[in-house]
């Protein structure tokens, strides 16, 4: 993170214990050491709250500026189903940084006091994948995760829709989602199986053929007017299915690495997708012919381990992110890098794009739990990094502009309209 690590104990350090939970810009500003010798000093329902939502992060509380633990005490209150709370929290003063350009929707989270109980997320493991699509009138959100589970919520509320749907075959490292014959379907991509699922009545339709590994990263697309799936496992093919039959209908050809992350775009009315592989390079294939388009481009240092892809002044772009802490941005047309997005500490494991306020924005999550803002043209961090108290290893933006975050083994969703004249530190 950008600042200093320093603790103040604030001008309006409260007398005693009495009413010390009140005082939010004294929680945010204080030396946690200061308010963890209070949290215990009253049986008051408030006070119990409030001391929860500092216990629920205060590892991290210890080591951060106010700015940050600002941050974390809104998302833990969210955490806690007290939206109101978190957005007066948000909008404490803290001396040279403005408030926070975002609001916490809802989020979820572990049991971690007795008395009050967190939103939980039904998940025992990582969340390794979160997209968000429309099921039975409703915005909903599917994340997939370590412990073989893919779980559905109402974007709005944050409550389960239905149970999990569940995979025998291992951990669910992806998930996209495609309308096959009316009907949306969700697709998984776990250690031994691509799956699809009926969204609406949570039953497997169908297993992919052709996978005998790890399936690292999926995509979908729309090829010759049938909905597919893409995918490739540790023998390095890259297969293409028709969703409606499950039949595989294409491969994608040329590379010799495994492919570990896969996003789709349309050229000139062409359905394209670009890839990265373990040892970090950029690809690029017409759907329609399987066939690579120009030269793999040379990528990062080790693994690659996220793609995005967008349209910049008219021109297809790609955006990549890995092990090598880099993202690096690639246009397509030239076949080149022409910038790159620094910020992150440790592995930047997500990326996406966005249109946000009317402009073109991506949005990474990294290993070192932090959630950042770009503008693309520029190449500038916008505002201050989001905090989370594990690392965010899967993340989306709606059309709306609300931000789905898994961090950890739980999902977060936030509003985000960011100023695009803020700069970060």
């Amino acid at each position: 993170m950008s600042d200093d690590v320093h603790m103040t104990a604030s001008a309006s350090d409260p007398s005693g214990a009495e009413g010390w939970w009140t005082d939010l810009p004294w929680l945010v500003n204080a030396d946690p050491e200061r308010v963890l010798g209070l949290l215990a000093s009253d049986a008051d329902s408030d006070a119990r709250l409030m001391a929860a939502v500092y216990r629920a992060s205060v590892d991290v509380h210890r080591d951060v500026p106010p700015w940050v633990r600002r941050q974390l005490l809104a998302l833990d209150a969210a955490r806690y189903g007290d939206r109101e709370l978190s957005a007066r929290i948000a909008a404490v003063s803290v001396e040279d940084v403005d408030t926070e350009p975002w609001q916490v929707l809802w989020s979820t989270g572990a049991q971690s006091d007795p008395h009050f109980q967190m939103n939980p997320s039904g998940h025992t493991g990582g969340v390794d994948a979160v997209v968000t699509t429309f099921s039975d009138g409703r915005h909903v959100v599917v994340t997939g995760s370590k412990d073989q589970t893919v779980r559905v919520r109402d974007l709005e509320t944050g409550q389960p829709v239905g149970g999990p749907m569940s995979d025998s075959n291992g951990r669910v490292w992806a998930v996209a989602t495609e309308v096959v014959d009316g009907r949306p379907c969700v697709v998984t991509a776990s250690d031994w199986a691509v799956l699809a699922w009926d969204l609406a009545t949570r039953q497997q339709t169908g297993e992919l053929p052709g996978i005998n590994g790890e399936v690292w990263c999926l995509g979908t697309a729309v090829v010759q007017g049938r909905p597919c799936a893409l995918a490739s496992d540790d023998d390095v093919s890259v297969r293409v299915w028709d969703l409606a039959s499950g039949e595989q209908v294409g491969e994608l050809t040329g590379h010799d690495d495994f492919l570990m992350a896969i996003d789709t775009l349309v050229i000139d009315d062409r359905p394209h997708a670009v890839g990265c592989t373990s040892g970090g390079k950029v690809w690029q294939w017409d759907l329609t012919t399987g066939q690579p388009v120009g030269e793999p481009l040379p990528g990062h240092d080790g693994e690659a381990w996220a793609v995005a892809t967008a349209v910049v002044g008219g021109r297809a772009h790609a955006i990549t992110a890995g092990y090598d802490a880099t993202v690096r941005v690639w246009d397509l047309v030239m076949g080149r890098e022409v910038g790159r997005l620094v910020g992150h500490e440790g592995t930047v494991s997500a990326v996406v794009t966005a249109v946000i306020g009317g402009e073109l924005r991506v949005v990474t999550g990294g290993s070192d739990g932090t959630v950042c803002l770009w503008e693309l043209a520029a190449g500038r961090q916008i505002g201050r990094e989001l905090v989370f108290p594990a690392p965010v290893h899967a993340l989306t933006v709606t059309p709306e502009g609300s931000l789905v975050v898994g961090f950890g083994g739980d999902v977060a969703v936030l509003s985000l309209h960011a100023d695009p004249d803020s700069t970060g530190p």
